[in-house]
């Protein structure tokens, strides 16, 4: 079964806090749990040493722009190669050299392009959260395992600060079981 993505929205770090050592003394790993504060706030989250906040770079949306920007340069770069085969172009004492030069270098410019595009927009996976950041909120989101849902459930009712903001795709459970393998994220 899939995992699925749960968030929260909050004012309260020190709720929080409680809330992520209560999940991981109930079996959810570091990794599955992420808090992601307005800029402003991000010294206040640095003091809650247990909360682990996103990376600044997934806080803006450059990864998910890039690779959509690389998938259209592939394009174009294709296209490049089609016409100028089919034109004939590649015939000539030059032959394919300076096509495939030229759709390499228009591939790694749209992809470039799109990551600077991406760098400036949130990430699309939080736009729905943007007004509550702006109010100087914060999003706590939990990656679980089915079995794992009814835990979270059950901890909320302790939380009053802590309210659900919703559900969506979780992140993939090969990329948190790299991270656990690894100690990518450590403990405090």
């Amino acid at each position: 079964m899939k995992m699925q993505r749960s968030y929260m929205i909050s004012d309260d770090l020190d709720d929080l806090e409680t809330l992520e050592k209560q999940l991981e003394v109930a079996g959810v790993s570091k990794p599955q749990i992420h808090v992601l504060s307005p800029k402003a706030k991000d010294a206040d989250v640095a003091h809650h040493s247990h909360l682990h906040e996103i990376q600044s770079i997934m806080k803006s949306d450059v990864v998910f722009s890039t690779v959509r920007a690389a998938l259209l340069g592939f394009c174009a770069f294709v296209l490049i190669l089609v016409v100028a085969y089919v034109a004939g172009w590649t015939e000539s004492a030059a032959g394919w050299m300076p096509f495939v030069f030229l759709a390499i270098v228009l591939f790694g410019f749209v992809t470039w392009e799109g990551g600077l595009y991406g760098i400036q927009k949130p990430n699309h996976h939080f736009a729905r959260f943007q007004q509550a950041l702006q109010a100087g909120k914060h999003i706590f989101f939990v990656d679980l395992e089915p079995q794992q849902e009814a835990v979270l459930e059950k901890l909320l009712k302790d939380h009053r600060s802590i309210e659900l903001a919703g559900s969506g795709s979780s992140a993939p459970r090969w990329i948190i079981a790299v991270q656990r393998k690894l100690g990518v994220i450590r403990h405090s």
